[in-house]
């Protein structure tokens, strides 16, 4: 019963790890994009991330979330107050990350 109760707990968190690697579909990034883009409106105004928006900063995938970065949209942010915010909400930046370029993983 015990060895039954680990096995079943071992193949949830490894449908649990596929179904978070997997790759997002577009309608899926354009959903994701869209409830960060919600939840994290007010840090616009220059207030800081809400809980709704640290969760989103937490879970949101980069490689939905980069593309939408492009140089246009990095001119109007300060890119180093949105890294400090985000790893403020939990989330690491590796140094030197380049959200939305080639090197992007």
């Amino acid at each position: 019963m015990k060895i039954a109760s680990i096995l079943v707990i071992i193949l949830i968190a490894m449908m649990f790890l596929a179904m978070t690697c997997a790759a997002q579909t577009a309608a899926e990034c354009k959903e994701e994009r869209r409830l960060a883009v919600n939840a994290c409106r007010n840090v616009l105004t220059g207030s800081l991330p809400s809980s709704a928006c640290c969760q989103r900063a937490r879970v949101s995938h980069a490689a939905c979330i980069c593309p939408a970065i492009t140089p246009k949209v990095a001119a109007l942010v300060d890119i180093n107050r949105f890294v400090k915010l985000v790893e403020g909400c939990g989330r690491r930046v590796p140094r030197h990350y380049k959200c939305g370029s080639i090197t992007t993983p």
